[in-house]
């Protein structure tokens, strides 16, 4: 399963991911964390992103595609893949179609999740992200649960920290951008008969049965709380049939018990059989 996730900014492309890759087992391809690495490793690429994704710009093509290419050639994208946040040009795009045309990994599905853009504003500004392993939370949709307190990268609770770029200015900007740049793949992507588009708006996880649906795998559908549920549901199913069963147990005498009176009744039996030989005997023997 080779997946392109579409959206703009705050669309929830990186919750959606995180999930898929719960589910299928396949990584998700982020070129927002990509970047974000060399950043904090402080190379030439880092530097040139940093400019760019401060300013609210989109990262120089032949940067992005260059790390791209690097990871999908890694041995655990073999099974699939998700790519969230590449392509956003046209140029990219074609790229990319180029790139997997090579490998002879061609793209199984594109999903643009739609959300209105006061809800996208909203969104961000309560967007958070661990420091440590790098995982999207929302305070407002997605906060971190009873399940993801604590990073796997450390086994301490999450950092999070707001990113640089989630600032309302900022914000405005890369909207714009997205209009103009990455707006255009919807069309790109329907006239090769792979889009797909959902309302990415509500409940989490019903955006997550919306995707599901569209990727064509209904065992995705059923969210962790809904499969929880029913697994609580059986469980109080079988607890009446489980206590009939201990009830009929418990009117039972103990195997031992049973064993002992068996033999008892088994003595007696062969004590009735010789008293009766022993007077038939004594019968035979007062005719004579």
């Amino acid at each position: 399963m080779r997946i392109v996730l579409l959206g703009a900014p705050g669309s929830g492309k990186g919750t959606q991911s995180q999930r898929l890759v719960e589910r299928v087992h396949i990584p998700q391809i982020s070129t927002g964390d990509l970047l974000r690495s060399a950043v904090a490793r402080g190379t030439e690429l880092g530097r040139l992103a940093r400019e760019a994704m401060e300013g609210g710009r989109l990262v120089d093509d032949s940067l992005v595609l260059g790390m791209i290419r690097e990871r999908v050639g890694e041995p655990d994208t073999r099974r699939g893949f998700i790519l969230d946040g590449f392509p956003r040009n046209l140029a990219q795009a074609h790229a990319l179609d180029h790139l997997l045309e090579s490998l002879r990994r061609p793209l199984d599905a594109v999903v643009q999740l739609e959300v209105d853009y006061k809800e996208l504003v909203r969104r961000l500004a309560g967007r958070r992200s661990c420091a440590d392993c790098g995982r999207v939370f929302n305070l407002l949709t997605s906060p971190p649960g009873p399940d993801s307190t604590l990073c796997p990268k450390t086994g301490h609770p999450h950092r999070l920290v707001q990113r640089p770029d989630d600032n309302e200015a900022t914000v405005a900007e890369r909207l714009r951008v997205y209009d103009e740049k990455t707006r255009p793949l919807i069309d790109f992507y329907r006239a090769r008969g792979l889009l797909q588009v959902i309302d990415a708006e509500g409940d989490v996880d019903a955006v997550t049965r919306r995707l599901a649906k569209a990727l064509g795998e209904p065992a995705l559908a059923k969210s962790p709380k809904k499969k929880a549920a029913a697994k609580k549901k059986a469980v109080a199913k079988k607890k009446p049939e489980a206590r009939k069963t201990a009830a009929k147990a418990g009117r039972r005498k103990p195997a031992a018990k049973r064993t002992a009176a068996a033999s008892v009744r088994k003595a007696r039996a062969a004590a009735k059989v010789r008293h009766t030989a022993r007077r038939a005997a004594a019968a035979r023997r007062g005719k004579r």
